[in-house]
């Protein structure tokens, strides 16, 4: 936004889009705003403008934007306070009178937007709380706007399919504000109709409502439930030694799976460390396992009628769900770009506190993995009509194999070989780094009597390319070897390799002391 701009708006008389405020503090007072804004009552389709460091006669105040609070007004927009999570913009923009913070907000197509269970919405140049019928009106307005099969009323439900208790004493709390609830004389349908629940045109639950608070959602969607199956050995010829299935509305069902992956497929045992101290050793971090199946209900195609399907093998676990990427989502932007199928279910499962929607459910699940001394997920994003996750059992992907294959490979190179690559992925564990620094750091590592890597070409041939020959470091553009900004990180198996040195080292060191 230029300053002219700027100007513009400050002298504008539709007060019903513009916010002015000299205060940097009140954020409940910036988020009820965007609120407000996202709701766009009047239905004029114009951006709303939150001016932070603008006096109430239209003066800059001469504030001093920093940084600081750039991120914390940024921060609204994903801190999960207002759902569906607003679209918005923010800019400083600088004048011979101070800095003025603009947070421009697009009107939202998926109304009612709410801050914290309340509907906010301008009238002329103050906000409000939403009234019953205001409500309605952004209700009505949301649906002829959305398409999204979620939103679809289920024409053969009624209420008695519903699970009414459930959303009374359960879901209604966590997505209305209890004020607001305590106060709000709307009947039942009403409720559920500005929760996106309820199509009142046709006087029925919609599929979100089926989905998430079913008695008997298989009846509608034949394909709504999860398949669990546990396979002997290591392929779908196996023989099958246990078989079960998940059925239900996700308000139920979820906290079953929580349980089911506790106790059926998550399994500790000590291990010994040193002489003194056992770790505990686990085969699937149940985080991991958990953010993949929430992200697979949230995620999947609901009209199919292929099952969510959870397979067990002896060295592994399977879970594909209907319906490939969705949206803008591709195979060559996965995991940086996400998009939602099913925004209403994936909206009350943000309520219910089964995911977060910050686009960080893949970030976390390796993050999970590497924790537990896993090796990373492997995600098929290639198939068109289906998603795809693989998860290796940490205790089957052991350390043993993994040396085992090194030692295989470097054989022929003697000890001194072995060596050499171990100073590489020890030189690297730390981050990401460009050839020539690996080079430094490796160099920087060794003792006097050693000798030092002066040759590029042959750190290139004879080192860095081998580590990337058997995955133990990956180049960050493997598609482009010569990319001015190359750098190279540890894969998960290099992680691996670390943790077993580090071990090897702790255990080494407590034995020397006990025979001290």
């Amino acid at each position: 936004m230029t300053k002219k701009e700027l100007y513009q708006l400050l002298q504008s008389d539709e007060s019903y889009r513009i916010e002015r405020t000299v205060s940097t503090s009140n954020m409940d007072k910036f988020q009820e705003a965007i609120c407000a804004f996202s709701n766009d009552l009047p239905g004029t389709g114009k951006k709303g403008y939150l001016l932070i460091g603008v006096k109430d006669n239209g003066e800059i105040s001469g504030l001093k934007v920093d940084d600081d609070l750039m991120k914390r007004i940024s921060g609204i927009r994903s801190d999960g306070n207002i759902l569906p999570l607003p679209i918005m913009n923010t800019e400083k923009v600088e004048t011979e009178e101070g800095d003025v913070l603009v947070v421009e907000v697009t009107p939202s197509f998926t109304t009612p937007v709410r801050y914290r269970g309340r509907t906010f919405i301008r009238i002329g140049p103050r906000k409000d709380i939403a009234s019953g019928d205001e409500e309605r009106i952004l209700t009505e307005r949301n649906l002829s706007h959305l398409s999204t099969f979620d939103v679809m009323p289920c024409r053969e439900a009624t209420l008695d399919d519903i699970d009414i208790a459930e959303i009374k004493q359960k879901y209604l709390p966590q997505a209305i504000d209890n004020e607001v609830l305590v106060n709000d004389k709307r009947d039942f349908k009403e409720q559920l109709a500005s929760l996106r629940l309820y199509n009142k045109q046709y006087d029925c639950p919609t599929m979100a409502a089926v989905v998430l608070f079913g008695k008997q959602p298989k009846y509608f969607l034949p394909g709504c439930y999860i398949q669990y199956v546990r396979f002997e050995g290591e392929t779908k010829a196996g023989k099958i030694i246990n078989e079960k299935e998940f059925k239900g509305g996700l308000a139920t069902l979820l906290p079953r799976l929580d349980t089911f992956l506790e106790d059926a497929i998550v399994m500790k045992r000590p291990e010994e460390v040193s002489i003194l101290r056992e770790k505990t050793v686990t085969n699937y971090p149940s985080e991991a396992l958990r953010e993949l199946l929430m992200n697979a209900c949230m995620h999947r195609d609901y009209q199919s009628n292929t099952p969510i399907r959870l397979y067990q093998f002896d060295d592994r676990i399977e879970i594909m769900n209907a319906g490939g990427l969705y949206g803008e989502a591709r195979p060559e932007n996965f995991p940086n770009v996400n998009a939602y199928r099913n925004p209403i279910i994936a909206e009350a499962m943000k309520i219910m506190k089964y995911v977060n929607m910050f686009n960080r459910g893949v970030s976390r699940v390796q993050e999970f993995l590497a924790e537990n001394g896993s090796l990373p997920a492997q995600f098929n994003v290639d198939k068109l009509t289906v998603f795809e996750v693989i998860v290796k059992d940490a205790n089957v992907t052991d350390l043993g194999r993994t040396c085992t294959v090194l030692r295989r490979n470097l054989e022929n190179r003697g000890e001194e070989y072995d060596e050499t690559i171990k100073q590489l992925i020890l030189s690297i564990k730390e981050g990401e780094y460009s050839a020539r620094e690996i080079q430094l750091r490796m160099n920087s590592a060794r003792t006097p009597h050693e000798l030092r890597i002066n040759s590029a070409r042959a750190f290139m041939k004879n080192i860095l390319k081998p580590a990337i020959a058997l995955k133990l470091v990956e180049a960050l553009y493997p598609e482009n070897p010569h990319h001015p900004k190359q750098k190279y990180r540890l894969t998960g198996k290099g992680m691996v390799m670390v943790n077993m040195w580090s071990n090897e080292d702790k255990n080494r060191e407590l034995k020397n002391e006990i025979q001290v």
